[in-house]
């Protein structure tokens, strides 16, 4: 009986509840899929896609149990008793701000991943872009850390790519 009524409650709250709403809540679990968080009549999940922009290597950089967050509801599933979350739809995309202010623009940034077709370089926080192995004197690839000066050829939003052009390259221009 107890069990029905909690059930009953948690119905109640979610149907307060509406996809765009904005909401406070507390972290109360952190799993390796998400986390959970309490609006105060039921729990919510933010999906790992759905917490920032940026790369992480550690849910600690981005929350941690017991932070006050602001949350985005996403969705409301009454049958199922579920409730979708997002921290990451609250927050400016990083990728749009860049398309708007910065396409054309000569950058230095460091290597974050190296892979046989080219270089991964940070252009800005949370987004990365590529240089093509082709843009390396001989297909030299740099080393992951080292400092690289690029130009933003190219950004699809869609598909949320950044192509870059190598800029210099040992104090020399290409």
């Amino acid at each position: 009986m107890v069990k029905k009524r909690k059930s009953e409650t948690v119905i109640e709250f979610l149907g307060t509840l509406e996809p765009g709403q904005v909401r406070q809540g507390v972290v109360t679990s952190i799993e390796r899929f998400g986390v959970f968080v309490d609006l105060g009549g039921a729990d919510g999940l933010v999906n790992a896609a759905e917490l920032t922009w940026r790369h992480f290597d550690d849910w600690s950089e981005i929350v941690e149990v017991g932070q006050e967050v602001v949350v985005m509801v996403l969705d409301v599933d009454l049958d199922r008793e579920r409730l979708s979350l997002s921290l990451k739809a609250l927050q400016a995309d990083p990728l749009v701000e860049i398309a708007r202010t910065r396409l054309g623009d000569v950058v230095t940034g460091p290597v974050t991943r190296v892979v046989p077709f080219g270089a991964f370089v940070a252009v800005a926080e949370g987004v990365e872009g590529l240089i093509h192995v082709s843009h390396f004197p001989m297909g030299r690839l740099p080393a992951e850390g080292r400092s690289l000066t690029f130009r933003i050829r190219e950004i699809n939003l869609i598909h949320r790519r950044v192509r870059l052009d190598l800029v210099q390259v040992n104090g020399q221009r290409h």
